[in-house]
C-alpha cells in the first residue's frame, strides 16, 4: 500500500497565514509535480492543488479488490540509462529516491494478425531486426534512410524548446530562428516522410506501430513527434520501482520541506486576475488562496477556457487561440486482476501493440466507425510484471491492462450523467467493450483465460470526470504539424505572473510533462536548471 503523503483540502483547515504562498500550482501531473519539486528545492513555498482525491495526474494509481493499476504510466525511455538527461532530471526532482526497473530487452511487440514484430533495445539491434523482417535490398536501403532521419532529428538541438521559455518580446526577435530547424521536420506528416523513403506499406505499418503512444495515425501526426518517440525508446524503457504512485510519494516531502503543501480535492474554480496580473486562485467552495506566481499544469484548453474569466479571455482573444487546437484521442481501458503471480503466469515485462491483419493504420482508424467495427489498435501491458516490488506488496496477484483508442463523440449521449450513475445502457456498453478487450488480451496471454478474478472498465467520460479534459483526451493537444506551429504553446501566458506547465507546453508523455515542469521552473527562477542538473548530477 502506498504511503499517503498529502492532505485533503476540505479537512486541511488552512490558517490565515497558510493562505499565501510563493507559488500556487494547479494540477499534480508530472508537469505540476516536477515544477513543484524544482521550485521547492530553490526555497519557494509551493502549494500544489489537485481536484481529484489522489495526487499524480496520469501517474496516479487506483486500487480495487486488492489489486492496483497505473493510469497512464506504462513505460518511460532513457530514465534507466545512467547519465542520460532524463535519468538525471528524475533523480533531481525526486532527490534520488525514484528508481527504475528496465523492461525486457524486447520492450515492445507489435502483433499484426498472426505476425509478431519485436522492438529490441539498442539502435543497431533495432535496425538489424527490421532488416531481418524486411530483407529485400530496396527495403534495407529504406531502413538505412529512416535511421538517418532519426539521427538528424535527434541532433537538431534545443532551440525549439529554449524559445518556449523566452519572454514574448524576445521571442519576437529571435524565436523564428530558434524554431526553424525543428519546423522543417514538424511541418511534415509521418506518412508523408515515410512514403518518401519507401513504397512498402507493410514496412511503414511496422515503423509506425507505436503511434498509439501519441495517439495520432501516420497521415495526421507530425513526423517530428514520431522521431521524438522512436528516439526516446531507442535504448529500451523502464518502469518505476514500486509503481507510478512513487512520483507523488517522493515529491510531496520535498514540497513540505520548504514550508509548502500538496492538497487533494482542491478544485480550482478560477484564477484570480487583477490589472492583468495573476494573484491567486479561488477554490470551488469560494475560498481564495494567494501567491506571487501561479502555474497551471492542467492543459492550455482548461486554463484558458475554464479558469480565466470571460473578460480576461476576451481581452487577449484566447478563444481564437484555442480554435487553432485539436484535442488528442480518447480511450477506453480494461483493468484486470488475477489471483496468481506474474512469475507463475510467465508474463513478459513488455507491452503489446495489437492490430488486425491490417498494416494501414490510417485505413484502420477510418473504418472504425462504431463499437462493433474491427478494432484498429489496442495496447496490452502487465504492471505487476514490470514492477519488481509487486510480488512483495501484492503477493499472489497479477494485474493486466488493455487500452483501445476511440472517438470521444461515441460517448457524448452520456456526457451530462454522473460518474458511476450513467445508467444500464452505458453499463451494458462497458461490458461489451470489456469483452472486446479481453479478446485482445487473450491474443497475447492465452494463459489468463479462466483465471480472471476482477475487472473494471474506464471510458473517455471517466477521464473527463477525473482530469477535467472536456473530450476525455489523454495526450492533451493532438500532435499534428499544426500543433508544433503554435507559438502560444509556451511557458509564458498573456497574463502577468501566470505560467503554463504540462504536456501541452512540450509534448504528451510522462517525459514531456516532466520536462515542461523543468522549463517552467527555470523560467520563473531565471536559472538554467537543465544545465545545472546536467553538471551537478553524475
Amino acid at each position: 500500500m502506498t504511503r499517503k503523503t498529502y492532505r485533503n483540502y476540505i479537512k486541511s483547515a488552512l490558517t490565515k497565514d497558510a493562505r499565501t504562498f510563493d507559488v500556487i500550482i494547479i494540477g499534480s501531473g508530472t508537469g505540476g509535480m516536477s515544477a513543484a519539486s524544482c521550485l521547492a528545492q530553490a526555497g519557494k513555498r509551493v502549494l500544489l492543488l489537485e481536484q481529484h482525491n489522489v495526487l499524480g495526474g496520469f501517474t496516479h494509481t487506483f486500487e480495487r479488490a486488492g489489486y492496483i493499476w497505473d493510469i497512464g504510466l506504462h513505460y518511460v525511455g532513457q530514465v534507466h540509462i545512467e547519465g542520460s538527461i532524463l535519468n538525471k532530471v528524475f533523480r533531481y526532482i525526486s532527490k534520488d529516491k525514484l528508481k527504475w526497473a528496465p523492461l525486457d530487452d524486447i520492450y515492445d511487440r507489435a502483433i499484426f494478425g498472426d505476425e509478431e514484430y519485436q522492438f529490441p533495445r539498442g539502435r543497431e539491434n533495432l535496425k538489424a531486426k527490421l532488416k531481418e523482417y524486411f530483407p529485400n535490398q530496396k527495403d534495407i536501403l529504406s531502413i538505412d534512410k529512416y535511421f538517418t532521419l532519426l539521427d538528424e532529428a535527434q541532433n537538431m538541438g534545443s532551440g525549439y524548446y529554449i524559445e518556449k521559455t523566452l519572454p514574448p518580446f524576445l521571442s519576437k526577435i529571435i524565436g523564428n530562428f530558434l524554431r526553424r530547424s525543428t519546423l522543417k521536420v514538424s511541418d511534415k506528416t509521418t506518412l508523408e516522410v515515410l512514403r518518401g523513403i519507401t513504397d512498402n506499406a507493410k514496412l511503414i505499418g511496422v515503423l509506425t506501430a507505436q503511434y498509439g503512444d501519441y495517439g495520432l495515425e501516420p497521415s495526421k501526426s507530425s513526423f517530428y513527434m514520431h522521431t521524438l518517440l522512436v528516439n526516446h525508446y531507442m535504448e529500451g524503457a523502464a518502469y518505476p520501482v514500486g509503481g507510478a504512485s512513487k512520483f507523488a510519494e517522493y515529491i510531496v516531502p520535498i514540497i513540505d520541506e520548504s514550508g509548502g503543501m500538496a492538497l487533494t480535492q482542491a478544485e480550482v474554480d478560477e484564477i484570480i486576475v487583477e490589472k492583468n496580473s495573476a494573484i491567486g486562485v479561488r477554490i470551488k467552495d469560494g475560498e481564495a488562496l494567494y501567491a506571487k506566481t501561479i502555474i497551471s499544469a492542467v492543459g492550455i484548453v482548461s486554463t484558458y477556457s475554464q479558469l480565466l474569466s470571460k473578460e480576461v479571455s476576451k481581452r487577449h482573444e484566447l478563444d481564437k487561440l484555442l480554435d487553432e487546437l485539436e484535442p488528442a484521442t480518447a480511450h477506453v481501458g480494461l483493468y484486470v486482476g488475477i489471483k496468481e503471480s506474474s512469475t507463475a503466469l510467465a508474463l513478459k515485462k513488455c507491452n503489446y501493440w495489437i492490430f488486425p491483419q491490417q498494416y494501414d493504420h490510417d485505413k484502420g482508424r477510418t473504418e472504425y466507425k462504431d463499437f462493433n467495427a474491427t478494432i484498429p489498435v489496442s495496447f496490452v501491458s502487465f504492471p505487476s510484471a514490470k514492477d519488481p516490488l509487486a510480488e512483495k506488496t501484492h503477493p499472489g496477484r497479477t494485474t493486466a491492462e488493455v487500452i483501445m483508442l476511440l472517438p470521444y463523440g461515441w460517448f457524448k449521449k452520456w456526457k451530462n450523467t454522473k460518474w458511476q450513475k450513467r445508467g444500464e445502457e452505458y453499463e451494458a456498453l462497458k461490458e461489451e467493450l470489456a469483452q472486446q478487450m479481453f479478446e485482445q488480451l487473450y491474443r497475447v496471454a492465452p494463459q489468463l483465460k479462466g483465471k480472471v478474478d476482477y475487472y473494471v472498465v474506464s471510458t473517455p467520460l471517466s477521464t473527463r470526470h477525473f482530469s477535467k479534459h472536456r473530450q476525455g483526451e489523454i495526450y492533451g493537444i493532438a500532435h499534428s504539424p499544426q500543433r508544433f506551429r503554435q507559438k502560444f504553446l509556451r511557458v509564458h501566458t498573456p497574463v502577468k505572473n501566470l505560467f503554463l506547465s504540462g504536456q501541452d507546453v512540450i509534448t504528451g508523455s510522462i517525459a514531456g510533462g516532466t520536462m515542461a515542469g523543468l522549463l517552467c521552473a527555470s523560467t520563473i527562477l531565471k536559472e538554467h536548471l537543465l544545465w545545472k542538473i546536467n553538471k551537478t548530477i553524475k
